[in-house]
């Protein structure tokens, strides 16, 4: 075990365990409001450079769009802070490899390690290793198997997303209880697919309606058009798909395209910007899509700075930074496209 500050020790075993949507803005009671001095909880405390601090990242490869995406925002995001010194691990699908970069970190008494773990089963021990070595983590994406191995998570909502989609769908269908709804999943094995088709379900339950033709893909553009040309050739009828990943969908829109199917509608998931671009023209089965943040790693880094230097989040009554993080999953239509597609990552 690397020998630490005992500051350093005590800020990775405390946590500030709050619910985001709680969270009020202000003064704490009995503030001086004469005090106009920054503190560590201010924006200008945020903002002031500190000391150093040297922040590991390690993801998985970006093979497609999102995670493109997320390498990219972390990357520049620690460009905007003179006190963020960021060691960049190159990107694996390999939870050994993986492993061993976070020993790597470890061995390197860095000051925090922000981690989007290829399997997070997988990566919980050495996550835990880091943080009994003092060194905060801050999980990204794709859970531990312990809370003990992060001393705060950045995660979409996944359940939220399926929500998300099912609510749209019952709002264009509701009350026809023979309409046909078809789902085009990512990866079953992974929780985050098995979260999204979840919320999915729950939401169709709500207005009388089920999945009637459900197929996994890979995230994949390949595998959206392989799994997708399957579905279309089982199901002569459909009024709804929901698509998991905008990587993917792709693919999807391919196989529908080959098909010369356009009896139904879609909707995607992530919110890529090619995605939001069909939803714009109007032209396409796509009509709406789903926010998946590809953010995270971003604010993964903010986090990390800021827990590093013993700050907290500006905008909140807490002296720590929380916990658990859980971003929104807001439905992109052609009502709101505009909005959202300046800061949409290309697939």
């Amino acid at each position: 075990m690397l020998a630490v500050p005992v500051n350093r020790r005590v800020l990775v075993t405390t946590g500030a365990f709050i619910s985001i949507g709680a969270l009020l803005t202000g003064c704490t009671p009995g503030d001086d409001a004469t005090n106009t001095q920054p503190t560590n909880a201010s924006v200008e405390g945020n903002q002031a450079e500190g000391d150093t601090v040297v922040i590991g990242f390690s993801g998985p490869a970006a093979d497609h769009g999102w995670l493109g995406a997320i390498n990219a925002a972390a990357l520049a995001t620690a460009e905007e802070f003179p006190d963020i010194d960021l060691r960049v691990a190159e990107g694996t699908n390999d939870a050994n490899l993986q492993i061993s970069q976070v020993e790597q970190f470890i061995n390197d008494g860095v000051d925090a390690i922000v981690l989007l773990p290829t399997d997070g089963a997988a990566l919980t021990p050495v996550a835990t290793q880091a943080m009994e070595a003092g060194i905060p983590v801050i999980n990204v994406d794709r859970e531990f198997s312990s809370s003990f191995a992060a001393r705060a998570t950045v995660l979409g909502d996944n359940y939220g997303m399926g929500v998300s989609a099912g609510t749209y769908i019952c709002e264009k269908l509701g009350g026809n209880e023979d309409a046909v709804v078809a789902e085009v999943a990512g990866i079953d094995s992974l929780p985050l697919t098995q979260d999204r088709s979840q919320g999915f379900a729950d939401a169709l339950e709500s207005c009388g309606l089920d999945v009637d033709n459900r197929v996994a893909a890979d995230f994949t553009v390949q595998g959206g058009e392989a799994t997708t040309s399957q579905l279309l050739s089982a199901a002569p009828k459909i009024d709804a798909i929901w698509n998991h990943d905008d990587d993917q969908g792709i693919g999807v829109l391919a196989a529908i395209d080959n098909a010369g199917r356009d009896e139904f509608f879609m909707v995607g998931g992530a919110g890529s910007a090619n995605a939001m671009r069909e939803i714009q023209s109007g032209e396409s089965v796509l009509e709406a899509t789903v926010i998946y943040p590809s953010t995270q790693a971003a604010v993964g880094i903010r986090m990390a700075r800021l827990i590093a230097q013993d700050k907290a989040m500006s905008d909140l009554v807490e002296v720590e930074v929380p916990k658990r993080v859980v971003l929104n999953a807001p439905v992109v239509t052609s009502d709101n496209v505009d909005r959202y597609l300046p800061t949409a990552f290309e697939s």
